[in-house]
């Protein structure tokens, strides 16, 4: 131990924040970058700041782990409590609790249970919303004029989906090219569905009828971009009718829940989305050749009808034969009707003619100059008339005016007469209630204050009892309750003395109840009266 004591002195010294930062450093350099594989634990959602705090954990171990928060922002998957993952990033310490931590770069799941496990959690969220519903979905157009297609424009998928349509249906096709795997693949799609919806109707660029959103088949890490939240919402919120052709058939994303149809493959989407063009000529041509026969049975049917209504009708000569016979005698006596009244106008013109002579003409002229005086004295006199008989009108309406108000004062004069005598008799009745109230309330107060005088305890103080009370100023009901040199309080009626128990005396002891109590000389002491307090109860 002796020889071991040299050592110990030379050994250098580090102080703490040195000792923590070297330990930084060797675990930085040794550890510079790692990957780990464990399951979210204590996770509960980004912190005020946006970092990421939690542990990962296996069956025997632990490490703490924290996110940046621009490395949290442009990670594909988000971290989740219980979700096994593989974390890529950098060990370092934590000083202030000499505690090493995971500083987290990039998280994917572990393998293919944990991506399951996180697209059912996701499932149940996104169909808790009413995402899913069977109501929300359209019908697609049962032939659409533009095609809009999202999907790779390297792939086979896009060349499939064309020759479908080329053989069934050709149609106008737009193609928005996506990553349809990898990092941003789920942002570029969800951005093609919006941009194809946020075309306006009639623009440069057609609107399309139909989307498609279709990728070939692979594994489930392959296909998670249309498993991504903001491809289904996307999916959810456009206006034209989709259909989902992603992977094969047996291959399942949440894109086929939100879609208006899911097709089990690209080829099968452009199958839905236009019906066969031959079929459709073979359609048409049997209905045209059935509206045609249909149009020439009618045609005879109703033929058929008129050639019978024809045959029960008269002829045209036998209709027309009376009719024109009529019209030829009626020619004939014609001219002889208009020559006769031809004549008989010139006798009556004639006539009148040697009736107009000057003499004549100034008569009538003098005979309506004579009509026209009289008028105008007659409506002379009608208006003079007219006006006497309205003055005497007015007149009469005057007198009665008057009277009305006169007699309308004096019947308000009475009601208010009336009115004022029914206030004085209610005023009367008032107050004699009133004194009836308060005569009834001063009996139940004077009542009350005897039944509260013959309760209170100062009724039984005024009978020469006395309240004993200790210096808290609660009630003493017996003596065991007084111990030797207490200070006690003893009221009487007339006021409040204070006392002190003698200890050179034994206690008291309870005497029987038919023996009367002797009283106890009390000792000198000034008698001091206070203000009384709030009544207390003897019970």
């Amino acid at each position: 131990m002796t020889a071991a004591a040299p050592n110990l002195v030379n050994a250098p010294e580090f102080t703490v924040s040195e000792l923590s930062s070297a330990l930084k450093r060797t675990v930085e350099d040794r550890f510079g970058h790692v990957r780990v594989r464990g399951e979210i634990s204590g996770f509960r959602g980004p912190h005020s700041s946006g970092h990421c705090y939690f542990a990962l954990k296996d069956e025997s171990a632990k490490i703490e782990a924290v996110i940046w928060k621009f490395a949290h922002a442009r990670m594909r998957f988000k971290p989740q409590e219980g979700l096994e993952v593989i974390a890529t990033g950098k060990l370092t310490t934590y000083p202030n609790s000499s505690k090493y931590q995971i500083v987290i770069d990039s998280l994917e799941p572990a393998g293919v249970g944990a991506l399951m496990a996180l697209m059912e959690e996701r499932k149940k969220k996104l169909a808790a919303e009413g995402l899913f519903d069977e109501a929300r979905k359209q019908l697609l157009p049962w032939l659409p004029e533009v095609i809009g297609v999202v999907t790779s424009p390297t792939g086979a998928v896009i060349r499939d989906i064309l020759h479908r349509l080329e053989d069934r249906f050709p149609r106008r096709v737009l193609v928005w090219p996506v990553k349809v795997q990898g990092d941003g693949s789920a942002e570029q799609v969800a951005a093609a569905i919006r941009g194809f919806n946020a075309l306006p109707e009639g623009g440069r660029i057609p609107r399309p009828d139909l989307l498609i959103v279709a990728r070939g088949g692979g594994s489930l890490e392959d296909l998670w971009s249309f498993n991504e939240e903001i491809v289904v919402r996307a999916a959810a919120e456009s206006h034209i009718p989709l259909i989902s052709a992603v992977g094969h058939e047996t291959d399942i994303t949440l894109i086929d829940f939100v879609a208006d149809k899911r097709a089990p493959t690209p080829t099968a989407a452009a199958e839905m989305a236009v019906p066969v063009r031959s079929e459709l000529f073979v359609e048409v041509q049997g209905l045209a050749r059935r509206t045609m026969v249909c149009w020439q049975r009618s045609q005879e049917a109703r033929r058929n009808e008129l050639r019978a209504a024809a045959r029960a009708l008269p002829a045209a000569n036998e209709l027309l034969a009376i009719p024109r016979q009529r019209l030829d005698h009626l020619a004939a006596g014609l001219p002889r009707g208009l020559k006769a009244n031809t004549h008989a106008h010139f006798r009556r013109f004639a006539a009148s003619s040697s009736r107009l002579t000057i003499g004549v003409l100034r008569g009538q002229v003098a005979h309506a100059r004579q009509r026209l005086t009289v008028s105008g004295e007659r409506i002379a006199l009608s208006a003079r008339a007219l006006l006497h008989r309205r003055r005497e009108r007015f007149s009469g309406l005057e007198i009665r005016l008057k009277a009305s108000k006169l007699a309308n004062a004096k019947a308000q004069r009475n009601a208010i007469a009336r009115d004022l005598e029914r206030t004085h008799r209610l005023a009367e009745r008032a107050r004699r209630a009133l004194l009836t109230t308060m005569q009834r309330l001063e009996a139940r107060v004077a009542h009350r204050s005897q039944l509260l005088s013959a309760l209170s305890y100062r009724g039984v103080l005024a009978r020469g009892f006395a309240l004993v009370r200790d210096a808290q100023g609660h009630a003493l009901h017996s003596a065991a309750a007084v111990g030797p040199n207490a200070n006690l309080s003893i009221e009487f009626a007339d006021g409040r003395v204070a006392a002190t128990t003698n200890a050179d005396q034994p206690e008291a002891t309870a005497t029987p109840e038919s023996q009367p109590k002797p009283r106890e000389a009390k000792p000198a002491a000034p008698k001091r009266v206070t203000k009384p307090i709030d009544q207390g109860s003897l019970f």
